[in-house]
């Protein structure tokens, strides 16, 4: 058979194998009146769901720590939270480590002198000296011995980037025992919550347990460019003090005169350390008789031991810190636990002004472990107190179901009475504060009544976990009657299995199989289709071939 030939049939085979969908309308039409209508081909079948293994949703509180209990003279609350912040540390931060009894101390966790509480300087019979020791550690990190990250805290299912944070002084281990690579509790972000009374006498001491130089910068707080001896206070290297090198420490004086919600975080490379997770909220409570503060506050946000000032006013207060997370930056610290590596990566390679923030969190979590800890438990007929931080960095669009909040003062400065707004949506920039009012009356306007009414970001990809939602910093307040007795809320909607799956988390497990089962499954691969594909590939491979090789015969 000759060139020619072979062509014309290739050619011929090329345009029978063609895809229908593909020819001309005109051409569609004319073969339609040769040869008929095609048959009708039904869709390939689903593909079966992928089979998973949910993790537990509520851990089991085997020490009991969930309860209301008296440790020492202290009472504290009980928690509605799966997972609950340790009693025993609440204990010793409203007394002292310093004053607490030796098993106490022991049983928190801290060093003796981790928060020591000393003279009452004005005579109302709370402590006026306090003295606060924090370290810096690295959570999700490197290890020259594991593959895996250490020591780990998970932000999500399966999903750990690397953190910096500051953290109490603790005695013992990193983590939770010499088998685990998991973080003990109290080891994790965000930073802890520093609480103080005004007019109190403090010391925070900055001993720098890191690789990387480190400062203390109080943004908002009342405090002297220098201290007494005439050293920086202001923690800023560029302009008030040298930074905190590793294995070195520095004590910072402050008397606040002024009450409020404020801010702290590291001043050293701020674009990078802050984002790095070396941030917490700073809270300096109103003066008041008797008032013994909560000196840190560590976890899912309850305040568990409010101070009288604070019960005078509030049914509850929550601490709420909201951040947000570029992978790209905090993964840095996975690749290398040499710190030379580190440092070249982190100060001269990545560049933040490209950074793609795809992670979000409340209290250190996104959805759904922040429906372990993070949860807002209210009453009907309660007052309570939400102070909100926005450590990320951009604008935070804080939106509560259900209820509408009012602000009572924003970085810190009380709004007056006649500015007061109530609303259902807060905008925050990044590093502002807000104090919000939440009133749980059932009158339409404040409450709309029992249930659990979700606590968000409006902007949406704050719903998300690197794309893919429910996720980021998805809350809620939840009313008791809707809470179960392990702390999880006895939702109504669709079921959470597959939100506590790592597969979910990278995109392994499409939503809808939580509901719908295989109804919106990829299709199965059409056996006929990949011939006629594969065929009508040949044959225009054949066309072009047979053609060159004429082009070839005429030259």
């Amino acid at each position: 058979m000759s060139r020619r030939s072979l062509f014309v049939v290739s050619l011929i085979l090329t345009v029978l194998l063609t895809p229908p969908a593909w020819h001309p309308e005109p051409v569609r039409i004319q073969l339609a009146r040769w040869f008929g209508p095609g048959t009708y081909v039904s869709p390939p079948p689903s593909l079966p769901s992928a089979a998973f293994e949910p993790e537990t949703f509520c851990p089991a509180d085997l020490a009991g720590w969930r309860s209301s209990q008296t440790i020492g003279d202290v009472t504290i609350r009980a928690s509605r939270s799966c997972e609950p912040d340790n009693p025993f540390a609440v204990a010793a931060f409203v007394r002292g480590t310093n004053n607490v009894a030796e098993g106490v101390l022991q049983q928190s966790g801290l060093t003796p002198d981790a928060v020591t509480k000393g003279e009452d300087l004005d005579g109302d019979g709370d402590p006026d000296v306090i003295h606060l020791r924090l370290e810096v550690a690295e959570l999700n990190g490197a290890s020259p011995d594991n593959t895996e990250p250490v020591v780990q805290f998970p932000i999500a299912p399966g999903v750990k980037p690397g953190f910096w944070v500051f953290a109490p002084k603790m005695a013992g281990m990193a983590t939770e025992n010499f088998e685990s690579l998991r973080a003990r509790p109290m080891l994790r972000l965000p930073s802890p919550v520093i609480r103080v009374e005004q007019g109190d006498r403090i010391e925070i001491t900055l001993e720098n347990s890191h690789y990387m130089p480190h400062t203390i910068h109080f943004h908002g707080v009342d405090h002297p460019f220098v201290d007494e001896s005439g050293e920086g206070n202001d923690g800023v290297p560029i302009a008030s003090e040298m930074p905190v090198m590793p294995g070195r420490d520095r004590t910072y004086n402050l008397t606040p005169r002024q009450a409020g919600t404020m801010f702290y975080h590291c001043h050293v490379q701020p674009h990078l350390h802050i984002m790095m997770g070396l941030q917490g909220m700073f809270v300096v409570e109103e003066n008041a008789p008797d008032n013994w503060v909560q000196t840190l506050n560590v976890g899912g946000g309850q305040v568990r031991a409010p101070s009288k000032g604070v019960q005078e006013e509030y049914d509850r207060e929550y601490d709420l810190h909201y951040f947000d997370i570029d992978t790209e930056l905090n993964e840095i610290i996975q690749s290398s636990n040499d710190p030379r590596v580190i440092t070249d990566e982190m100060h001269n390679r990545y560049d933040i002004t490209d950074a793609t923030f795809d992670l979000f969190t409340v209290n250190g979590r996104s959805f759904p472990y922040t429906f372990r800890e993070s949860l807002v438990s209210v009453e009907p007929d309660e007052r309570v107190r939400l102070r909100v931080l926005n450590g990320g960095s951009g604008p935070l669009a804080l939106h509560t179901h259900g209820h509408k909040p009012t602000i009572t003062a924003f970085d810190g400065v009380p709004v007056p009475t006649p500015a007061r707004i109530t609303r259902d949506v807060f905008m925050l920039s990044s590093a502002q504060r807000v104090d919000l009012t939440l009133d749980t009356t059932n009158d339409g306007l404040h409450s709309f009544g029992s249930g659990i009414w979700l606590m968000h970001d409006h902007q949406q990809k704050g719903t998300t976990t690197d794309g893919i939602g429910p996720g980021g910093n998805i809350s809620a307040i939840v009313y008791g009657d809707y809470q179960g007795e392990d702390g999880w809320p006895l939702t109504q909607g669709m079921p959470y299995d597959l939100f506590f799956t790592e597969a979910y988390y990278k995109g392994l497990l499409p939503l809808w199989e939580a509901y719908a089962g295989d109804s919106f499954s990829p299709p199965a691969p059409a056996s006929r289709f990949h011939l006629r594909t594969l065929a009508f590939a040949l044959a225009v491979g054949a066309t072009l071939g047979f053609g060159l090789l004429l082009l070839r015969g005429r030259t």
